[in-house]
This record gives C-alpha cells, sequence and structure tokens, in this order.
C-alpha cells in the first residue's frame, strides 16, 4: 500500500513525477551498518551518492541558491535527506557535507551546497528511476562537471528577467535553465564572439577579472548535457576555455554567491546571456576583410 501510495501522489504532481519504472542496471553494495552517505557504482551513471542502505540521491536544479525548495506536495515524491551523523565513504570529503534547517524546521544533508532528496519511486538499492525527472532533478554525483539550474534570473541592476520566445531578456517573474559550475557558479556567453573564437579577452588578460575565462574538463554531465556539444579552445595561446555549442563560456566578476546571475544585464541584458540546451549555436566568424 506504501509503494501504491508513492505511485499515486507521484501522478499528481506531474511535474515531479517519474514517466516509468524501467529497472536499474545497477548492482549496489549497500552496507546499512556502514558509512551513512557512501559511493555506489552505477552501471549507467557511475559513482553516485547512496545513503547506508544503497538507496539513491538526488539534486533539484530549483535548489540553486543553497536554500532546499522542495515543499508541501513535493516532499511527498522528493522525501529530504538528512544525515544525523555524517560519515562518509573513501573518495568523499565529509567537509563537503553540511546541515541546513530547511523554512519548514526541518533539517536537511546538502553535498558542496546542493541539498540531497530520495525519490519515492525508487523502491529498491540502485534505482535512479528519479534522473531527469522534468529536467530539474538529476542523480546526486560527486564528480559532475558542470549543474544544470532552474532558477530566476535577476540582474546586477537588482530586477528580475526572463527569456521571452524571441530570446530577448525582458524583465519579468519566471525561472529559466541554465548551466553552471558544479559549485551552482553561473557561466555566461558573450554576444560579440564566434563560434569557438573568443572576441573579449585581451591578450594580456587585463580584462579577465570582469568576465573571467572558464575551463574545466570535462568527465560526468547531468543526463540533459550532451558532451558532443563541448569543446575546448586556446585564447591567446595563453589559456583554455570550454565552449558550449561554440560559444566560450565565462564567469562574471560581480557575483559572489552560488546562485548569482547578476551578469545577465551587464552592461544591457543579454549581451552577456546564459547557456542552456535551447541556446542557439555561436555563429561563424566572418570572412571578411
Amino acid at each position: 500500500m506504501k509503494k501504491l501510495f508513492f505511485l499515486l501522489t507521484a501522478a499528481v504532481f506531474t511535474l515531479y513525477s517519474c514517466s516509468s519504472d524501467d529497472d536499474s542496471s545497477s548492482t549496489p553494495d549497500p552496507d546499512p551498518t556502514g558509512n551513512s552517505i557512501q559511493l555506489t557504482e552505477n552501471s549507467e551513471h557511475g559513482m553516485i551518492l547512496t545513503d547506508n542502505e544503497g538507496m539513491t540521491l538526488y539534486f533539484f536544479s530549483d535548489d540553486s541558491g543553497e536554500v532546499s525548495t522542495c515543499t508541501e506536495g513535493c516532499l511527498s515524491v522528493w522525501p529530504v535527506f538528512y544525515a544525523g551523523d555524517i560519515t562518509v565513504d573513501e573518495g568523499l570529503d565529509a567537509d563537503d557535507f553540511a546541515t541546513i534547517t530547511r523554512g519548514d524546521g526541518e533539517k536537511q544533508t546538502t553535498y558542496k551546497g546542493w541539498p540531497l532528496y530520495y525519490f519515492a519511486n525508487d523502491s529498491e538499492a540502485g534505482d535512479v528511476n528519479g534522473d531527469g525527472v522534468g529536467d530539474i532533478w538529476y542523480v546526486a554525483k560527486p564528480d559532475y562537471s558542470l549543474m544544470y539550474v532552474h532558477a530566476q534570473l535577476v540582474g546586477h541592476d537588482g530586477k528580475n528577467y526572463i527569456v521571452d520566445a524571441e530570446g530577448n531578456y525582458v524583465e519579468g517573474v519566471g525561472d529559466t535553465f541554465y548551466i553552471t559550475d558544479p559549485e551552482g557558479n553561473t557561466l555566461y556567453a558573450f554576444i560579440n564572439d564566434t563560434k569557438d573564437n573568443n572576441n573579449f579577452t585581451n591578450e594580456d588578460f587585463s580584462n579577465d577579472a570582469v568576465w573571467p575565462v572558464f575551463h574545466l574538463d570535462l568527465d560526468r554531465l547531468p543526463s540533459i548535457l550532451n558532451a558532443d556539444d563541448f569543446n575546448t579552445i586556446s585564447v591567446h595561446g595563453e589559456r583554455d576555455q570550454l565552449t558550449y555549442k561554440g560559444w566560450p563560456m565565462y564567469y562574471f566578476g560581480q557575483d559572489e554567491a552560488k546562485g548569482d546571475n547578476k551578469g545577465i544585464s551587464f552592461p544591457n541584458p543579454g549581451v552577456w546571456p546564459i547557456v542552456n540546451t535551447g541556446s542557439a549555436e555561436a555563429p561563424e566568424a566572418s570572412n571578411k576583410g
């Protein structure tokens, strides 16, 4: 009856529900007497975070600002994970885990600032049925190279922005998808760049502090992202920079905290856009001149 209740609840909350109950192909080795947070190998996702019974833990894309935003009915499908005594497997750093107090007064364990959850439709150790649900729920992993966030855009001018159907940045309230680094720091493109060409950074990197170039070696990606969309370029033969769909990627120097996306309005909305799966390919460089 409990499983039936979870399934019915998931159907009601369609945004958070799972569309299939496919069996996982993972072969976990749960240890109920072991560490409260464990690394379990999954054939699809690699090493994932689980509790001490092998139940999969998840990240929520809406939790971009280190605040747990799954509340009320959402919690029926995505119960919070809380380890009163945080002990971790080899390969994990206990300092990456913390405990927060949610708005409802309950405690929740976080990993690198991301609150952790279960998925109600995972009935057995090793199930990963929650990955990719609504494009906002992902298996929690220690080695994501990038994260996919769903949050309100708030410019350096303090105004709320959304991206309209034509791709313009206009004032409005509503969450937008975008790519961040593993810690949730927003990544941007520059509207004057061309495919795999950085047209912003000075040769002496004197303006790098304003819009620092971003690079890391890709390992694991959230399942919504396609590794083929990424490339690495050399900036003035001095530094590497990651590109997405041909767009060189940058940080914004005035973003100070996880969840900040102030760069979307600097110096004007749309000059430094976020990037997501809906972003157009960067244009080819002109051959004129």
